[in-house]
């Protein structure tokens, strides 16, 4: 591969548990693109929730044992190079690869069903069941590396893949339309706020629930009301109030999200920060018809549509800090005390 060095920076996750688990080493061996692969030199690499529940081990189920503690619900194999936000440029294809890619901006879909020109039996997940963003390179299976042409940044363009095609995916799932109210919990965040503007863009109204200080800026985003999280959701808007939920927070009060939800309405959910296990009253669920949706493996032609609206410019990036790769400690933490909105973005050239 010419011109592309043997080692390279990367930031390993070594184990389960806090942010001493991550190291910097500057010496990896650079991977090498098999056939049906591309090699690409990585701009920059968005911070996720998903990297701080990995990296602690939150998505097992199993009472302390992490063998189920990826996204594929396997044991994580370490060290293991996280970040499923990447944006960055094509140096090198893999046998069987058109080499037309070589020198082409991509951004990377996270949810993979292709590896090394093989289909899989089951989706991978990168950043978790294979190596990521958070290094100087990362290859992927062709079809998963999209060609984007933007004016924006590489660090606006990585604040896109994750939050943004997760967001399209829930809404995709939940059929939202322009006849819509739509609620947002966490609508701040990366997701939340992506999903804000894509359902703006599909000419919903948006409701969303977040943090009393970040309304104005939730606002900004283009939601058309904006109720605190603290909010009591059926005194607010009253019983049968929106058409679909978008949740990305789950806990104590998850009740209220179906009490709000009208007959025959739709509710999806990919994401619980504020707690995994909630109570269901069967009766709301049967009784008014209402059609849940969980939704993480993207369907088919989500992430093309969100590359397209990247280029037409019709949504935009919420890019709120960059750091360098070796601040990753750092931005994690920032990122916890959720005291921003939009995303937080690991920029290669800092």
């Amino acid at each position: 591969m010419s011109g592309v060095p043997e080692t390279m920076r990367a930031i390993q996750l070594t184990g389960h548990g806090g942010p001493d688990m991550l190291k910097l080493t500057h010496d990896m061996p650079t991977p090498t693109p098999n056939a049906g692969e591309v090699l690409i030199k990585t701009g920059a690499a968005g911070i996720n929730n998903t990297d701080i529940n990995t990296r602690i081990g939150w998505y097992s189920k199993g009472d302390g044992n992490t063998e189920d503690a990826s996204w594929g619900g396997q044991a994580l194999q370490f060290p293991r190079v996280q970040g499923a936000d990447i944006c960055g440029t094509v140096v090198s294809v893999g046998e069987g690869t058109s080499s037309t890619l070589i020198g082409k901006k991509v951004l990377v879909e996270p949810c993979l069903r292709e590896s090394g020109g093989s289909v899989l039996a089951s989706p991978w997940y990168i950043g978790s069941e294979c190596d990521g963003g958070f290094a100087d390179y990362v290859t992927v299976a062709a079809k998963h590396a999209y060609p984007v042409e933007s004016q924006l940044s590489d660090t606006e363009l990585a604040s896109f893949p994750c939050s943004y095609s997760t967001a399209e995916n829930m809404l995709s799932r939940a059929a939202v339309s322009g006849v819509d109210t739509v609620l947002i919990t966490g609508a701040s965040g990366g997701v939340g706020s992506a999903a804000i503007q894509l359902a703006k863009a599909r000419g919903a109204r948006v409701i969303a629930v977040a943090g009393s200080a970040k309304r104005e800026s939730v606002l900004d985003v283009g939601a058309d009301q904006v109720l605190s999280r603290d909010a009591n959701l059926e005194v607010e808007l009253g019983e049968n109030a929106v058409d679909v939920v978008i949740d990305l927070v789950g806990g104590d009060s998850w009740p209220d999200l179906l009490n709000i939800l009208r007959p025959f309405g739709r509710y999806a959910v990919s994401g619980a920060i504020a707690g995994p296990i909630v109570s269901l009253d069967l009766r709301t669920l049967y009784l008014k018809d209402q059609r849940f949706f969980g939704c993480t493996v993207l369907d088919d032609g989500v992430f093309a549509r969100l590359v397209d609206l990247i280029e037409q410019g019709a949504i935009k990036s919420l890019v709120a800090q960059a750091f360098p790769l070796e601040a990753i400690a750092e931005a994690q933490a920032l990122f916890l005390e959720k005291r921003f909105t939009g995303k937080l973005v690991l920029d290669m050239s800092l």
